[in-house]
């Protein structure tokens, strides 16, 4: 079977948006598996499952010690990026797009993480902090949960809105620009009768939607600006404005994504200073999201001016 470059580059949402590392590792090996699941007629959201079971088995791994369930632990969590990648590849081959499976998706990388930061925190827990000799104790439970829940939430939170605006304005369109005030009403036309997991889903889907509104003031008066004033339609022009000066900022979404945060943990756990990690989440992530949050703002405040003032 011959697989051309065109082949795999039709399943990327855009080139824009794509990261080195998966042009050319990740994304041929999950269209590899996306062509193998597809032979056998297998839905991207039971490959979205497989994924969650490879990464939570990963996450486990990271609580021992020795050298051998570390890398088994590597491993695993590589395959479960395999089929991340292979799951939207698939859906984008086959058609089998859904709002369950998007957001399905979102939820397997959380789980992912989620028993990382626990299999770390109970890995060192009777651990001495580095360069003393007090033990770690509740302290290793405080680092690991500011890291994944202030820090680590809000930069894939991000990172994955200013992807899907930069997909907006590129292509006039994007299914994962959603609102809150959208799957606020979703929700609320969802019957309670067995929907139970569904409804807790799209709740799940709605804070998601909101806490990433609350991150960019400036873009919801940009979007506001536009619906309003604009009739919801702007130039070609101004589309490939914005797109010009946002793309420079999708590197920085990419690596606050997943391998630049995965290979950080590879070499945490390899070494067994697995606190590195979140350490290094909060201070080096933290700040490279903060500094893309200050260009993004500034940048739909800009083109905010700029239509007020008429242009375009």
């Amino acid at each position: 079977m011959i697989i051309k470059k065109e082949d795999i580059q039709s399943t990327y949402k855009s080139q824009d948006t794509e990261e080195w590392l998966d042009m050319y590792f990740t994304r041929p090996i999950g269209y590899l598996w996306a062509r193998f699941f597809n032979h056998f007629d297998v839905h991207p959201n039971v490959v979205t499952i497989f994924s969650i079971i490879l990464g939570v088995a990963a996450g486990v791994m990271f609580y021992y010690k020795d050298l051998w369930h570390n890398v088994a632990g590597v491993l695993l969590l590589m395959w479960a990026n395999f089929y991340d990648s292979c799951d939207g590849q698939l859906a984008r081959m086959t058609g089998k797009k859904t709002h369950w499976g998007r957001m399905l998706d979102g939820f397997a990388g959380d789980l992912w993480f989620l028993v990382i930061y626990f299999s770390i925190s109970f890995r060192l827990l009777n651990e001495f902090i580095p360069f003393t000799h007090v033990e770690w104790s509740i302290w290793i439970f405080v680092l690991c949960t500011f890291s994944g829940i202030v820090c680590h939430a809000r930069q894939c939170q991000l990172a994955d809105y200013y992807r899907n605006i930069h997909l907006y304005f590129m292509k006039g369109v994007s299914n994962e620009l959603d609102n809150s005030s959208q799957q606020q009403q979703i929700l609320d036309m969802t019957p309670k009768k067995g929907n139970f997991w569904w409804r807790i889903f799209l709740k799940n889907y709605v804070r998601y939607t909101r806490a990433q509104e609350k991150l960019t003031p400036n873009f919801q008066l940009l979007m506001n600006e536009i619906k309003t004033s604009r009739n919801g339609r702007v130039s070609k022009k101004f589309c490939d404005d914005f797109r010009s000066k946002s793309r420079p900022l999708m590197k920085y979404a990419n690596i606050l994504t997943f391998n630049c945060r995965a290979i950080t943990l590879y070499v945490a756990c390899l070494i067994d200073e697995p606190w590195l990690y979140p350490t290094i989440e909060i201070i080096v992530f933290s700040s490279l999201s903060l500094f893309m949050q200050y260009r993004h703002e500034n940048m739909c405040k800009h083109f905010l001016q700029q239509l007020k003032a008429g242009a375009y």
